[in-house]
């Protein structure tokens, strides 16, 4: 009898947990978000669920990104021996361009030297700027 209580309150602590991580592209959060919740990842995560094609919908870029195993997710990848492992995925689109610093690198252009002078003047407004090609 003692086993068994050990062993599901085991069970328990394990399964209560959530497994979250976030990447931060550092760009300024706009109100657009784009979820999938359910995503289809299989054998405990090794097959990583589909991309989130974002490209239409967060024309600025993305913002964060945001995966998260929830206590749910984690039941149905118990129930299904881990073959099935969904997860959530969560995509907050940038808001515009905040920056007016930008350098139109032409072709034929110096490489090196336009990253070099967009280095030298980030580094002097403290505000990102943009190398954009033609």
């Amino acid at each position: 009898m003692r086993y068994a209580t050990l062993l599901l309150l085991t069970a328990v602590f394990l399964l209560s947990g959530c497994y979250h991580a976030t990447v931060v592209t550092g760009l300024q959060p706009s109100a657009e978000v784009i979820e999938k919740n359910f995503a289809p990842s299989w054998i405990y995560g090794l097959v990583p669920p589909p991309t989130v094609e974002t490209m239409q919908q967060c024309e600025n870029g993305v913002a964060k990104v945001e995966t998260e195993l929830s206590f749910v997710n984690q039941l149905v990848g118990a129930l299904t021996l881990g073959i099935y492992t969904p997860m959530t995925i969560k995509v907050t689109c940038a808001a515009g361009n905040t920056s007016d610093a930008q350098i139109l690198l032409e072709e034929g252009q110096d490489v090196v030297r336009a990253f070099s002078e967009a280095a030298d003047l980030a580094a002097k407004s403290g505000a990102p700027v943009y190398v954009a090609f033609e």
